[in-house]
């Protein structure tokens, strides 16, 4: 028998699709000092403690983007398992198309709108990429 890899660290991460009104998506780049900064994805964050997925995008949305999403406007899209070389990540990505507020940057980092076809023209992380192309065909 093969020997098993030692088990690397696993985060499950909470993400969405913020759709607009025409129908384009939001994609927030990763600040300098951020792992795999530079990066763009779509905006979310780690699940914590015993939270629900839901619960811990609605977090992250107020914290990050300055937007209140009540959990009934969160659809649930698909997900992405990724390994790197030192973390495996599961990522839920979620589809959202009403919420409250303005999107601003409330950790510094830029945004773009962005038409779905156009998605895969931004350097991405490396789980967020199956992702893409399944929001691209959806939309």
């Amino acid at each position: 028998m093969a020997a098993i890899a030692a088990e690397l660290p696993r985060s499950s991460v909470v993400c969405v699709a913020l759709i607009d009104a025409d129908g384009r998506v939001l994609l927030a780049e990763r600040p300098p000092g951020k792992p795999m900064a530079g990066l763009w994805e779509f905006p979310g964050g780690k699940i914590a403690g015993n939270e629900t997925p839901e619960a811990a995008l609605i977090r992250e949305l107020k914290e990050e983007l300055g937007i209140d999403v009540a959990e009934s406007c969160l659809s649930p899209f698909a997900f992405a398992s990724h390994r790197y070389e030192d973390f495996h990540v599961l990522l839920l990505l979620y589809l959202c198309r009403r919420w409250s507020g303005m999107v601003a940057g409330r950790e510094g980092q830029n945004f773009a709108w962005v038409w779905p076809a156009k998605l895969a023209d931004y350097a991405m992380p490396a789980a967020d990429k199956p992702l893409v192309a399944m929001l691209r065909d959806l939309l």
